[in-house]
């Protein structure tokens, strides 16, 4: 099963190359990973319908990922599942082949699309078979992302940005929502295995009735059931695959999933009815109620959705055995015919240009074939026989008629809303097929190419219409399936035999009621128009609306809040926290004096320590009386490496070298910032007495509390200390460097989360520096000797035009996370006074007054000894000093020697990739590093060994956590190009444009100025 859903996130990394390379046929090929999901399902239906309710012989597979935590990741296919991945994949793969004909093949950004939509079926595959609690959630966001990203497809749409970003909003706080009642559920039942939990539930109580409250209300948001429904319709901006497929057979399934596959153990608790049966039939019959109002056909079949997952919701949420087969054989019956409703209409969309029914007439005759789907589609909407539609409603009709009598009310709502159902039904029968008056009829037209190219938009569709009257007469084909998931509920008190499918159960209350909710929504379609002006009086405000008002609220207010709390001052913000540390934490200390209980503290152990702790102390005194701000964080920067010295004195020299790479990135960092910043601190500032008294006051007693919370701490230990376990396993394991062997193995899931922390940091500081899209930058241009470079003319001179290089590229060019070529910057392409080859471009690319020839000389000297050395601490950190992360610091280290020594030019031509490709590379090596345990059998971040007796080199031995070391060198390395190319490169390239716009200026003036006089002076002549 893990393969199943690993296939689909393979393809949708290859699904870029595949559309650059066979266009919309890529879809074709994208289809097999979720067709194959079907197909596998298929095979297995007799084994897991035959496990029956026990679920003893279902496939289960389940591996290690957090064994302290006791989390794992868990895969289950019981009768639910199967179900699930039924529809998840089969759709999926209809709807694969469907996007083969629906887009053009220069769509923009279709392999992104192609791509996202192949994850989000892996993804929605993961989710409805994970047995984990966590696993659950994990995969249920990955559903949320990719769902945002496909309604946000067509970006350049403000009503497709506005409606990703309200879907994204509304499922993701649901699902913060729910992983707190996950986390509630997970603890009262000792176990997070989903199946345990429902197998043998925690005993009830208030813990378990809140985290079932907190569970709906994420499986309700993603469901989109009232008071959530709001941002299903607007999600309809939408290209229509995503519509046919998220909306209407995937994603809003996953919140019926859950609460199928909970009700089982927790139906009887006592808010989960009252919750599920009344916002379930609320649902249904505003949702019918709205449909009848839209003339946009893709919106009225929103609503539709909407009503038809309300109905969904309070079948499978009833609690009893055959409202859970109705619920059942009901899912099925949905995405067979509310998928190829949308599917048609994407088609009548491209054809006519429209969606609205009072502009269509007479597509009945024009397109037969496609109507006819959408007939018999709707009719199995509608609930008539002989489609699978009708069988499912009839069940629902039958276990709600035999419920319990306190709620029979349910009963009146959903015949109610089938009512509805046919109404909205006959209605986009009508207004998209019906010859209306006054509207000329669609004449048909030559088709678009990739219309007329093949069956490929027309037989998904058919193919979903062809099995939904297909097991209409087959439904007792599913009650093995349906019967096996809801033998798991009790049977209603007082039933006789339980309820099987069948398309015919004879004439009785069911039928009867069935009959009433068609004759009903006839009445109502024929009314219609009255209906729909009474409507619009009863509702001038829905749920999108309350909703805008809402985020508006909520934006003016944090802008009142950030407006009075932050003021733009730093030493304000940090004095506050400063200040509520010292309350809180001063309080504690002198209610309960602990220093009372303890011993003299230990100063130092050697002198050297001593006279290092009192020369950082007098570097950072003179760093806070600095009146230049460059002094000031040569200072800081000195006591950072005081600090390197103090680890050295105490025999840590992995910390020291870590410490001293880490002060050097930071103080050439500080560098490249203070260019932006006048030279001194403000006078004002410095000769406010009173406030500078008030810092130090703030700051010396911060200062001697953090250190006194050291004491206390150190001498407050209970446990034994952990290094001499740390020191067994390390010569355990045949290592020496205890400090590698703890961040990359014992502690690697604190590494990889500060891995990510790193990653999140750089895509921080570069958005603070790049204001406008980096997509829009050309890439820099080239060096001296290279051939096609462009920018200053053949005698180095900088070209007439004076306009910076923001225009989109040309054809051939590369767009990047780097730096834009500037014309006041470029180098000569071929200077006859300049050697035709250099090493580094300053001479050609700088101001002489910007050079520093001693600096170039050492360049020269020392980058390629720092690379080396970079890699020799990657590599020798099982047993010396170094490590991943001091190794890209080195790396980094000669990178920016080669920007300082050569300017933005030459760290483009020393560093040819993208930062952004680095980072993702690190990230993906980590990540993989890890999972690689997982799939041989031990747990994630598990580690292992090779070894090897290779021709030339003899015994060959590796182990994963070198590349797991690997993953976080480049990762650090892209982190330290990102921060060279935005506070280095671009803030020179700013002040390129700023001292030409001067230049400019200056000359403009010179000519204004000097104009008149020449005038005067003819005039006097």
């Amino acid at each position: 099963m893990l393969w199943l859903i690993l296939v689909h996130f393979v393809a949708a990394c290859c699904a870029g190359p595949l559309v650059r390379w066979l266009g919309t046929r890529a879809f074709l090929v994208l289809a097999l990973p979720p067709g194959a999901a079907a197909l596998w399902a298929a095979t297995r239906y007799g084994d897991v319908a035959a496990a029956g309710a026990g679920g003893s012989g279902v496939p289960v597979e389940q591996w290690d990922w957090i064994p302290a935590l006791g989390v794992r990741i868990a895969l289950r296919c019981d009768e639910l599942s199967l179900l699930m991945v039924l529809i998840a994949g089969g759709i999926g793969a209809l709807v694969m082949v469907y996007c083969a004909g629906y887009f053009r093949r220069d769509e923009p950004r279709l392999g992104a699309f192609a791509g996202t939509l192949t994850a989000f079926a892996g993804a929605m595959l993961g989710l409805v078979l994970a047995d984990g609690l966590i696993t659950l959630y994990v995969l249920w966001e990955l559903t949320t992302v990719f769902s945002f990203l496909l309604v946000g497809h067509n970006s350049e749409r403000r009503t497709n940005r506005r409606a990703a970003l309200q879907a994204l909003l509304v499922t993701t706080l649901g699902g913060l929502v729910m992983l707190v009642g996950f986390l509630m559920l997970g603890h009262a039942a000792g176990s997070y295995r989903l199946s345990r939990i429902v197998a043998d539930p925690p005993a009830s109580g208030p813990l378990v009735s809140a985290a079932l409250v907190l569970v709906l209300v994420g499986a309700l948001s993603k469901s989109a059931v009232w008071p959530f429904s709001f941002w299903l319709p607007g999600a309809m901006a939408a290209p229509t695959p995503v519509s046919a497929y998220l909306h209407a057979a995937a994603m809003v399934k996953a919140g019926v999933y859950l609460v199928a596959r909970l009700a089982p153990g927790f139906a009887d608790e006592v808010p989960w009815r009252g919750l599920v049966l009344v916002l379930g039939a609320a649902t249904m019959l505003l949702g019918g109620w709205r449909a009848l109002r839209e003339t946009d056909l893709k919106l009225l079949l929103a609503f539709g959705t909407v009503s038809q997952l309300g109905f969904l919701v309070l079948l499978v949420g009833d609690g009893t055995r055959d409202a859970a087969v109705a619920g059942t054989a009901m899912i099925l019956a949905h995405a067979l015919f509310k998928a190829p409703l949308f599917l048609v209409v994407g088609i009548i969309d491209k054809l006519t240009g429209t969606r609205e029914l009072d502009r269509l007439s007479g597509l009945g005759r024009a397109l037969p074939w496609v109507c006819a789907v959408a007939v018999a589609a709707g009719l199995s909407m509608a609930g008539l026989p002989p489609l699978l539609g009708f069988a499912a409603k009839e069940a629902a009709v039958f276990a709600l008629a035999a419920g319990r009598p306190a709620e029979l009310w349910s009963l009146a709502a959903v015949v109610a809303g089938s009512a509805l159902t046919t109404a909205y039904t006959l209605r986009f029968l009508w207004g998209a097929f019906g010859r209306k008056e006054g509207t000329p009829p669609w004449k048909p037209v030559p088709l678009p190419p990739r219309l007329r190219a093949g069956p490929a938009v027309f037989l998904p569709a058919a193919c979903c219409a062809l099995a939904g009257l297909v097991l209409g007469p087959g439904a007792s084909w599913l009650d093995p399936l349906a019967a096996g998931y809801a033998d798991t509920l009790p049977a209603v008190p007082g039933t006789r035999h339980p309820y099987h499918l069948a398309l015919w159960h004879g004439f009785g209350a069911a039928l009867g009621l069935s009959v009433l909710s068609w004759l009903l929504g006839c009445a109502v379609f024929a009314a219609g128009r009255m209906l729909g002006a009474l409507g619009e009086k009863l509702s001038q405000v829905d749920g999108d609306q309350v909703f805008a008002r809402a985020l508006w609220g909520l934006e003016r207010l944090s802008l009142q809040v950030t407006g009075s709390v932050q003021r733009g001052s730093l030493p304000v913000y940090l004095g506050t926290a400063l200040v509520v540390l010292l309350a809180f934490e001063g309080i504690e200390l002198v209610t309960e004096q602990p220093w009372t209980r303890l011993g003299p503290p230990r100063w130092y152990d050697s002198v050297p320590q001593l006279v290092v702790v009192l020369g950082v102390c007098a570097v950072a005194v003179l760093c806070v009386l600095a009146r230049q701000r460059m002094k000031a964080a040569v200072l800081a920067g000195v006591t950072g490496y005081g600090a390197g010295v103090l680890y050295v004195l105490h025999g840590a020299p992995d910390l020291a070298l870590t410490q001293f790479s880490v002060e050097t990135v930071s103080l050439i960092v500080f560098v490249l910032v203070l260019r932006r910043l006048p030279a001194c601190f403000p006078d004002e500032v410095r000769l406010w007495r009173a406030r500078r008294v008030l810092h130090l006051v703030i700051s010396v007693a911060a200062g001697a509390l953090v250190a006194g919370l050291v004491h206390l701490a150190l001498a407050a230990r209970t446990a034994p200390p952990a290094g001499p376990r740390l020191t067994e396993t390390t010569d355990h394991e045949g290592l020496k460097n205890v400090v590698a062997t703890t961040l990359v193995d014992l502690r690697a899931w604190d590494t990889m989360g500060e891995s990510s922390v790193l990653a999140v940091a750089a895509v921080g500081v570069t958005s603070l520096v790049y204001l406008r899209r980096r997509a829009r930058m050309p890439v820099t241009t080239p060096l001296p000797g290279a051939t096609g470079g462009e920018g200053r003319a053949e005698d180095g001179t900088a070209p007439a035009t004076g306009r910076d290089s923001w225009q989109q590229p040309p054809a051939g060019r590369r767009d990047a996370w780097k730096l834009p070529a500037h014309p006041e910057a470029a180098p000569p392409r071929r200077s006859p006074v300049a050697p035709r080859r250099t090493w580094l471009a300053a001479s050609a690319t700088m101001a002489p007054e910007g050079r520093s020839v001693m600096f170039e000389v050492m360049a020269r000297l020392v980058f390629h000894p720092f690379l080396v050395l970079s890699l020799y601490l990657l590599f020798c950190a099982e047993n010396l000093p170094g490590g991943g992360f001091t190794a890209g610091l080195v790396a980094g280290l000669a990178l920016a020697v080669r920007y300082l020594a050569g300017g933005r030019l030459e760290l483009a031509a020393a560093a040819p990739v993208d930062a952004g490709f680095l980072l993702g590379l690190g990230l993906l090596i980590v990540t993989c590093t890890g999972l690689a345990g997982l799939f041989l059998g031990g747990s994630v971040l598990d580690g292992g060994t090779f070894h090897a007796e290779l021709p030339v080199v003899g015994e060959f031995h590796a182990a994963s956590p070198v590349l797991f070391d690997t993953g976080i060198y480049l990762l650090v390395l892209g982190v330290v190009l990102d921060v060279l190319r935005s506070l280095g490169s671009e803030i020179d390239r700013r002040m390129e444009r700023e001292r030409a716009k001067k230049a400019r200026r200056r000359r403009q003036g010179v000519q204004e100025g000097t104009a008149p006089g020449a005038a005067d002076g003819r005039a006097g002549t």
